[in-house]
């Protein structure tokens, strides 16, 4: 069985300055499914942000977009393989223009923070310590 793969989608207010900003991050977009509406950014081989206009988004949903910058509406969490690579893309992401919400949480065995992009979208970053991970057959 192949993997399942998610697509988070994702409005924003301007695609370039999103794009931008992601760019600045080290994240690469895939040109097949990239437009002057949306934007594939590939984050991993099974997960990608698709970032759509506003415009764009309302053709998926009858329901109001919510202003991430007021209300949450999902929190994305990426894992990053150590605590140092928690800290380089949160602080890229500072230093491209995303605020950060609220301090690291260091429980020892796992190392977080969190960043608002540009759009107001909460992206968590976590490294959890390999050693405690239980593997599952």
């Amino acid at each position: 069985m192949s993997a399942t793969m998610i697509f988070v989608n994702l409005p924003v207010k301007d695609l370039d300055a999103s794009k931008a900003f992601w760019g600045k991050l080290g994240y690469s977009f895939n040109a097949q499914f990239t437009d002057e509406n949306c934007a594939s950014m590939v984050i991993s081989d099974t997960i990608v942000a698709m970032l759509l206009t506003e415009a764009r988004y309302k053709d998926f949903t009858h329901k109001e977009i919510a202003d991430a910058t007021k209300t949450s509406e999902v929190l994305l969490c990426l894992s990053a393989e150590s605590r140092a690579a928690v800290d380089e893309l949160v602080d890229g992401a500072l230093a491209a223009g995303a605020t950060e919400p609220r301090p690291a949480q260091d429980h020892g065995v796992m190392y977080g923070r969190a960043f608002d992009d540009l759009d107001g979208h909460t992206w968590e970053i976590m490294w959890m310590d390999p050693a405690v991970i239980q593997k599952q057959d």
